[in-house]
């Protein structure tokens, strides 16, 4: 079935809950492990109905957020989310308290409980109000990005319409670009100040609430980190500063004299090559086309995921009006299906999309087929980042189907800009961290702190007279620090996996994609640390790692050059 014949209708939160406490009271009297291992299978088929109606509602939200319709359908279960929590907070009680818990972790995994622990420290019902609120701002937070209207070039553009612009080789109109993006923002500046400043102070009540510091514990358990802290994060952030930054300024200068550019600004970050940086050749159509014939070509597994994908129309790609902003990828459980959104602009981030995206997309079809419980379908989000990140590095032998003559400048730049991401991803991350430790800060004091550890993550990049991020607000255009707090990191660590996955391919490629095909397939029976480990990866966090394949992958570039 096509992704836009699925039928559609609300599913009611309150007889969802009415079933989890039923078959919480049933789970809590049964007496046998069997029983409840029935029940946990019950509950599992009841909530996929719920979650498919509720990504159909968001999907079609994002895509068109001016529609009345989906608009309400997505803010129905945006409230009603915190209310189930509260039921399924009382099944997890009942879990971690068994007595046959011995039986159930046999068969559920330990990493079941221990993820079950940290959902419980997490939760409360008396922050329900706050978790209501808290979506309400970040749902207002899109739709002011999304309803961005910018006036460039005698055309009325949106943000993502902005990125070709943003990579002409016409250095006037990328100056001219940036300063049209930047004018969005700085007009709607005391908007985007005001609901950042009530997430923020949203979401500490909510860490006290819990009996914690301050947000930073909160949003740890809730990015479920179980196998590392905060002071692990310093240790990767050190080693980016270390080893990473030194690097990414070595590119950064190479990047200069390609494009002869002696005074680099901010609008030249996005241009690579003198002659125009590598574009995809062909319409969005003809694209998929060539997504086709590259998974088709790399494994039996792929092949079958994507001729599923492209059969039932499980992609929505192209920006234009009202459209939310960025990408990504989330499933439709009762149908096996994953679904891929993005905002296709004319630049190289297009093919990125048919590989990042498509890498989540991949390890859910996989999932789905293979894993029994939905709570070992999904690791972490490093793990699930790691799947994806990979796979823009895995297709490298295809990329010519896209690129054709750019080949070559297209992997020269796409593993330039992964470096150059680590360090700019970290900061994200670091600049949450003092934020939500400082949750009084003002706006100017927020920028402040941006702009110091630009100085610190990206002192090759001159921001000086440049509206919006000469003043150091460029953080405010990052979705995630608004509506995924202290994602980023995540994204980092995998950016990391993927560049050591790549290394392997340069060595021997059969063996990445049987390494990478491993990890998937672990799905999340384990910690991100474990899950590596169990591949026979090297963990970000090990100290020494970040330099390890930092010094292979400058090696090949340098052979590029």
């Amino acid at each position: 079935m096509k992704f836009c014949e699925i039928p559609y209708e609300r599913v009611s939160a309150e007889e969802l809950m009415a079933k989890v406490e039923e078959i919480t009271r049933d789970f809590e009297r049964a007496e046998s492990a069997e029983v409840q291992l029935s029940l946990l299978d019950k509950l599992q088929k009841t909530q996929k109905h719920y979650d498919s109606m509720s990504s159909v509602a968001y999907i079609r939200h994002t895509i068109n957020t001016e529609d009345e319709f989906y608009d309400a359908e997505k803010s129905y279960y945006d409230k009603m989310g915190p209310l189930l929590a509260e039921k399924y907070q009382k099944m997890s009680y009942a879990m971690l308290n068994s007595k046959f818990r011995p039986e159930l972790e046999k068969e559920l995994g330990k990493i079941t409980f221990i993820n079950t622990e940290m959902d419980i420290k997490s939760f409360s019902p008396e922050i329900i109000p706050l978790m209501q609120e808290e979506s309400e701002l970040e749902s207002e937070y899109q739709k002011l990005y999304a309803g961005a209207k910018v006036d460039f070039m005698g055309e009325q553009l949106t943000i993502a319409q902005l990125g070709s612009y943003k990579q002409s080789p016409d250095r006037e109109i990328r100056r001219a670009a940036t300063f049209a993006e930047s004018g969005f923002f700085d007009e709607n500046r005391e908007k985007f100040d005001d609901i950042f400043d009530k997430l923020v102070k949203n979401r500490t009540k909510q860490a006290k609430m819990l009996g914690m510091e301050n947000y930073v514990e909160l949003a740890y358990l809730r990015r479920g980190r179980n196998c590392y802290g905060p002071s692990d994060v310093e240790v990767f952030r050190n080693q980016i500063i270390r080893d990473v930054v030194p690097l990414a300024a070595k590119v950064t200068e190479n990047i200069k004299g390609r494009i002869g550019v002696r005074d680099y600004k901010y609008y030249d970050k996005g241009f690579s090559f003198a002659d125009g940086n590598a574009t995809p050749k062909g319409t969005p159509e003809e694209l998929v086309e060539c997504a086709v014939k590259m998974y088709t070509e790399m494994s039996p597994e792929t092949a079958e995921f994507i001729k599923l994908m492209k059969e039932n129309e499980l992609f929505d790609l192209v920006a234009k009006k009202g459209k939310a902003p960025g990408g990504y990828c989330t499933s439709i459980p009762e149908y096996k299906y994953p679904f891929i959104f993005s905002n296709f602009n004319g630049t190289s981030g297009d093919v990125d999309v048919l590989t990042h995206e498509a890498g989540h997309a991949f390890a859910s079809y996989i999932a789905d087929r293979t894993i029994k419980w939905d709570m070992l379908a999904m690791p972490s989000m490093e793990g699930a980042e790691t799947h994806s990140m990979s796979m823009e590095f895995l297709t490298s032998p295809w990329h010519r189907l896209f690129f054709k003559e750019d080949t070559k400048k297209y992997q020269i730049s796409h593993t330039e800009d992964a470096l150059l991401f680590l360090p700019y991803g970290t900061m994200v991350d670091h600049f949450q961290e003092i934020v939500y430790k400082n949750p009084e800060m003002t706006p100017e004091e927020r920028n402040m702190a941006w702009a110091g550890l630009e100085r610190i993550y990206r002192p090759y990049i001159d921001l000086e007279g440049i509206p919006f991020y000469g003043r150091g607000a460029g953080w405010q255009r990052q979705l995630h620090i608004y509506i995924y707090p202290f994602y980023y990191i995540d994204y980092c660590m995998a950016q990391t996996m993927s560049l050591e996955i790549f290394s392997l391919h340069l060595a021997d490629s059969k063996k990445a994609f049987a390494t990478y095909l491993d990890f998937v397939k672990l799905a999340g029976s384990d910690t991100f640390v474990g899950l590596v480990k169990a591949v026979g990866l090297r963990s970000p966090l090990e100290e020494g790692t970040l330099g390890f394949i930092t010094d292979k992958i400058s090696k090949w570039l340098e052979e590029q050059y």
